[in-house]
Formats: C-alpha cells, sequence, structure tokens
C-alpha cells in the first residue's frame, strides 16, 4: 500500500509554535480581509509535519509540501473528483495496439523555471530516477527520447493500466539532476520545476512561501500570488488555525465542521469530503503468527462495529467499507453479489469467538484470550499521534476487541517511528492508507501480489503487511493484459472474490477527501457542483488544477 500521509516528523510542542506564528496572519499570508489588493499569498496548514526540512526531492521525499503538486508536474492530470483527465506536460498520446507501449508527445514552449526548455531527455531520467530510487514501473521495458518532444515507452509485457501510472509520474529536469552524483540524498534546496510556483523564499522551520515560476507556460493561470505553507504536528493546531481565520484552505480533518468551522463564517466557509479517496484499512502483520491466519484476521474484523468505527471515529464523515475493499472511490467496478455473499466486515462477536476458537486462541478463565502455547492474544495498533481521527478509530477498535477477549493496545507515537515499523516490518498492526488509482489494480496490487512483498527488515513502499499470493499475480496480469471493458471487469471481479475469501487486510472504510475552505481572500473553489479538483488535493497530483484555477479577492 501507499500514499501515505506523508514522512510524519512531528513534534507536538510545535502546536503552541504554530499558534503564535498565525497571531499576526488575520488575513492569509499577512493581509487583513479588508486590505485585499491581490497580493495575498494562498495559506494552507499541512497538520502532519511539526516541522519543514527544506528538501524538495520529489523522489526520495515526495510528499513534502507542494512538491509534486505546484513545483513538478506531469505529462497529464487524473482528476478523481469527476473521472476526467487533463492533457498537462503532454498534449496528446498513443498506445500500441497490443499494449505493451505508449508514445507522449510533450508541449511545445514549456520551460523550466530556470528558462531552460522541457525536453524529451526530462522524461527518459525521470523515469530512471523514480525506478532507482523509490522502485516501482516494473513492466517498463525502455524509456527513449526520440526527438525533444516525443518520448517512447516499451512495456515488458501488455499493461493496460499504464497510461495513468506512466502519465502521472512528476517529470524533473535532466540538466539538474544528472549532474547529481548521489540523487537520493540531494535534498533541491532550490527547486527548477515546471510548475506554476517555485520559488522559494522566506523558509523557515515552520512555514514557507512559493512564489510564481517565472517562466511559467500557463502564465494567465496564475493568478494567486503565491502559496503559503504553515506546520502544524497535528489536526488540532491545523483546526485552530482555521477556525480563527488564519489559513484559505484546510485539508485535514475537523470534528464537528460545521460548528467549528463553517458557523463562524458561514457567509464565506464551506467543506466538501467526497469518499473518493483510498480505501482505509486495518493491516496486520503477516509474518507475525497468529496473523499469518486468514481466519485469524476475518475474526478480529468481525468484532470491529464499523458504525461506531465511522460515526465515533470518523464523526459520520464517511461509511463502512465491506469485504470487496472497493467501498467508495471503486463503486462502479465492485461486484455485489461478492459483497452480499461476504460476513466477515459485518459485526458478529459469536462468530468472531467460534473462529478464535477453532484457531486455538481461546478464552482463560479471566475471559482474555490465549494463543495455543498459553501466552496473551495482546497486540499494538500502532497509528501516528497527530491524526485524531484515526486515533479515536483506534480506540473504538480497542474497545470492541475487548469484549471479545482480545487486548488490542493503541500505540499513537509520532508518525515517522510509525511509518517506519511499517516500512521495516516489525509492527504489529495498525491503520494503512491504500493506493488510490483509476481502477482497483492498483489497490489489489499493493495488498496481494508478491511482487509487491519485502522481506522483513527491507523497506517497502506498500504491501507492509508481506502478504502475496499467486492467484492474485494471475489475475492482476490478466486485468493488466487487455483494455476490453468486459475481460477487465471479468478479472476484477475474481479478484474481489479472492480478496474476500483471503482477507489480506481489514477494510474498515472509504477515506474521505477532507477539504474545507473559505472565500474571503480566494475564489473559484472546486465544490459538489464543480468537482474539477478534490478540495482535499493539496497532497494530491490534481491539486494543481485548484492553483492554476483560483483567483484573488481584492478590495
Amino acid at each position: 500500500m501507499a500514499l501515505r500521509r506523508g514522512r510524519m516528523a512531528a513534534l507536538a510542542a510545535i502546536v503552541a509554535a504554530g499558534a503564535i506564528l498565525l497571531a499576526g496572519c488575520s488575513g492569509g499570508g499577512g493581509k487583513a480581509a479588508a486590505d485585499l489588493d491581490g497580493s495575498q499569498l494562498l495559506t494552507i496548514p499541512r497538520e502532519d509535519m511539526g516541522t519543514f526540512d527544506q528538501n524538495f526531492n520529489p523522489f526520495s521525499n515526495p510528499d513534502f509540501p507542494m512538491t509534486q503538486v505546484a513545483i513538478y508536474e506531469s505529462m497529464l492530470v487524473f482528476n478523481p473528483a469527476d473521472g476526467t483527465t487533463t492533457p498537462w506536460l503532454a498534449t496528446d498520446w498513443e498506445a500500441a495496439a497490443d499494449g505493451t507501449g505508449l508514445t507522449f508527445h510533450l508541449r511545445e514552449g514549456v520551460s523550466w523555471s530556470d528558462g531552460e526548455p522541457l525536453v524529451a531527455q526530462d522524461v527518459v531520467t525521470s523515469f530512471a530516477l523514480q525506478k532507482e530510487i523509490r522502485g516501482g514501473f516494473d513492466y517498463i521495458d525502455t524509456v527513449t527520447a526520440v526527438d525533444d518532444l516525443t518520448v517512447q515507452f516499451a512495456f515488458n509485457t501488455p499493461f493496460s493500466p499504464a497510461l495513468l501510472d506512466v502519465g502521472q509520474q512528476i517529470i524533473a529536469p535532466s540538466h539538474i539532476w544528472d549532474a547529481q552524483s548521489d540523487p537520493a540524498k540531494f535534498t533541491n534546496p532550490e527547486p527548477i520545476g515546471t510548475g506554476p510556483y517555485t520559488e522559494v523564499t522566506n523558509f523557515q522551520a515552520q512555514s514557507f512561501d512559493l512564489l510564481k515560476n517565472p517562466h511559467y507556460w500557463q502564465p494567465e493561470k496564475q493568478k494567486i500570488a503565491g502559496v503559503r505553507m504553515l506546520a502544524f504536528a497535528g489536526n488540532d493546531g491545523a483546526n485552530l488555525a482555521a477556525a480563527n481565520g488564519d489559513v484559505d484552505w484546510a485539508p485535514q480533518f475537523m470534528p464537528n465542521i460545521q460548528q467549528s468551522f463553517v458557523d463562524k463564517d458561514p457567509e464565506h466557509r464551506f467543506y466538501w469530503f467526497p469518499t473518493i479517496g483510498s480505501t482505509i484499512s486495518w493491516q496486520f502483520n503477516t509474518t507475525k503468527a497468529p496473523f499469518d491466519n486468514p481466519d485469524v484476521r476475518k475474526a478480529l474484523s468481525l468484532a470491529v462495529d464499523r458504525d461506531q468505527v465511522t460515526s465515533i471515529g470518523m464523526q459520520g464523515y464517511t461509511k463502512p467499507a465491506d469485504c470487496t475493499g472497493l467501498s467508495g472511490a471503486y463503486d462502479a467496478w465492485r461486484d455485489t453479489s461478492v459483497a452480499d455473499s461476504c460476513t466477515w466486515t459485518a459485526r458478529d462477536l459469536d462468530a468472531a469467538g467460534a473462529m478464535l476458537d477453532a484457531a486455538g486462541i481461546t478464552k482463560g478463565a479471566d475471559g482474555k484470550r490465549v494463543l495455543p502455547d498459553g501466552t496473551p492474544f495482546a497486540f499494538d495498533f500502532s497509528v501516528g499521534t497527530t491524526s485524531s481521527d484515526w486515533v479515536s478509530v483506534g480506540n473504538v477498535i480497542s474497545q470492541n476487541l475487548a469484549e471479545l477477549g482480545v487486548t488490542v493496545t493503541v500505540n499513537a507515537r509520532d508518525w515517522a517511528d510509525v511509518v517506519s515499523s511499517y516500512e521495516n516490518g516489525s509492527f504489529d498492526s495498525g491503520i494503512v492508507w491504500s493506493n488510490n488509482a483509476p481502477t482497483p489494480y492498483q489497490f489489489y496490487r499493493g495488498v496481494m501480489s508478491t511482487e509487491t512483498v519485502k522481506p522483513v527488515g527491507d523497506q517497502a513502499f506498500e504491501n507492509y503487511h508481506r502478504y502475496g499470493n499467486a492467484q492474485a499475480d494471475a489475475l492482476l496480469a490478466q486485468f493488466a493484459s487487455t483494455s476490453d471493458e468486459a475481460g477487465q471487469h471479468a478479472a476484477m471481479n475474481k479478484l474481489q472474490a479472492l480478496f474476500a475469501d483471503v482477507a489480506p487486510v481489514v477494510p474498515l472504510f472509504p477515506g474521505p477527501e477532507f477539504g474545507a475552505a473559505t472565500t474571503l481572500r480566494f475564489t473559484g473553489w472546486p465544490d459538489a457542483d464543480n468537482p474539477y479538483a478534490s478540495l482535499g488535493a493539496p497532497k494530491a497530483r490534481s491539486a494543481v488544477l485548484l492553483l492554476t484555477t483560483l483567483e484573488p479577492v481584492t478590495g
């Protein structure tokens, strides 16, 4: 699984520092509402980073704020809010008839922020670096610059999901990156990009500004003066900033958002939480017994009250998931016959207890369950302390499992530590996000493909639970080998049935795209009536659509 909430290096004491920083920012970017002249900066909190480290490396540090949004761009942009694809650095493309390649035609007249032209070699370099530093794109055999504006991808196997997979990879300048002796460690403090806002200024531990790219290929769309990012070590500080009117865009979880945010200025404030995000699941480290037993995973799932998880832990902002893992973002692919026939995502303590009994995990005289060797069945639920919504989810699960006689300890700590334990395979269980793409292919690949399994101790960027299934490999290959819609649905239905049978992870709910904003200083926001981008998009590629649409309010 991927699409992490960032490399969450949070320092709790910084919340207070962030509040002090914001004390003079009554109008966003230092402008009071009555004095708006169009020069105000779009101010956005980052709720999962207590401090900023000036590292804009798009390959080794891709989750750093605005790196893959305002600075670096991709050949196309997919908008999950309405399912549309917008040509971006490329104007058009062709797929090989047999599905074994793609050819992209780059847009003429695009320059990097240092004035150098965008050329096909930049694409070649970017894919080489991505594969070297983070892996992936195993199906790509070669990337060739045919000429300055044409780049050709040859695959080692037919791969129908490739268009958006390849097309959304960010592109970096070869004339900068080819000169780096160790590109993975290059911090790239003064990035050169093609995006609308590339000029780093006023960089501090808790804030930095990005001003206009002087050579942007769409200058008419640079209507806002720039972006200001603010660091917060958790939702609480970021939510206080939003409630006080110190930020323009708040893409984080807010409890009681109507009362705590909207009602303070209903004329200008609104929120939009579509469930187009990735599936949020409870993952178990399948390299540790008894989590290697699918019946144990299903039993633990049966003990979870998903109505409580979504209504209490998630404030009613989403809905329970079913055992296909496709509720929400992938409803069009969901096989209702599989969902209706599967029971392990509906709470049933009696059935859960029977399954644990059959696995030799029985209740002692004190009502607590013990493993076959007599040791207590007790384990951790790892979660970042800054994510108050997911901590609440963990608390609900812990209380639910206590009724089954299983002790689950919510181990809330720094997200960087949590993610490290996921990546090296030392964790017991935890809450995890999943791949989010136009089709469920990437979701199922990330939770069941043997290709994504790393040995414990090796760094994993997805499939932290380390489960692989050869049957899933075959079905994924079947899906990827055809562009025929009926053939893809047939393979996907079988993948859903397999997922329901083996329960590699336990789906909890489709992840809502948290997004709240105010029109006091900027207008043109997306919403349910105009979903041209996701309002929860500062961490997603489609945010560039928003940055190139918003307009400043002037007094």
